[in-house]
């Protein structure tokens, strides 16, 4: 039977949860459908020393989330026109967070964080929500468990302006079996499922 994931699971390193978040699902309610996907790749960003992570240029009204309970939402839009959904990790008052890049639907890839959000009907309306809660949109443990040895470290996509954080093995993805990551799944176009 699946489990919303609790708020203990994100008030973990960052890391950590990164990495466990692998191979759970995503869940998204909107009225009476639901589209749960299970995740395939995400990033960790750490604290105000990261230059990649939000939180690097102090506490804003922007990042304020990012300093609360973990288990939160944070989501922001990037160019204007792609949303980005993060669940906040570690204890309070610790910024940190990982962004959620791709998932895998019916056997089907949402490959890139503004598509996954457009796809899923995530936006700002989204933002501050307690993903702990199992309303709306949350995560889920369904018993299938991954093999360390399946979850690839990768340095993060688009944050170059960071430096030397760039380069951090942050970016966690899931590795078939034989080795390739599953960006050759073929691509989706979400479909809700009636609840």
């Amino acid at each position: 039977m699946p489990m919303t994931l609790a708020r203990a699971f994100f008030n973990r390193p960052t890391l950590t949860v990164a990495h466990s978040l692998v191979g759970k699902y995503l869940v998204r309610e909107n009225g009476t459908r639901a589209i749960a996907g299970r995740i395939i790749e995400v990033e960790a960003y750490i604290g105000t020393e990261d230059k990649a992570c939000h939180a690097s240029k102090g506490r804003t009204p922007r990042t304020e989330v990012l300093f609360g309970p973990p288990g939160m939402s944070y989501i922001y839009l990037i160019y204007g026109m792609y949303h980005m959904l993060n669940v906040v990790t570690e204890r309070e008052k610790f910024p940190a967070a990982v962004l959620i890049r791709a998932i895998e639907v019916d056997g089907e890839l949402i490959d890139g964080p503004g598509k996954l959000c457009r796809e899923l009907g995530i936006d700002r309306s989204l933002h501050r929500v307690d993903l702990t809660q199992g309303r709306a949109i949350w995560f889920e443990d369904r018993g299938q468990r991954v093999p360390r040895n399946q979850v690839g470290t990768f340095p993060r996509i688009g944050v170059d302006y960071a430096g030397l954080w760039a380069k951090k093995p942050w970016r966690f993805r899931l590795i078939q079996e034989d080795g390739r990551t599953n960006s050759s799944l073929r691509k989706h176009k979400a479909k809700g499922k009636s609840l």
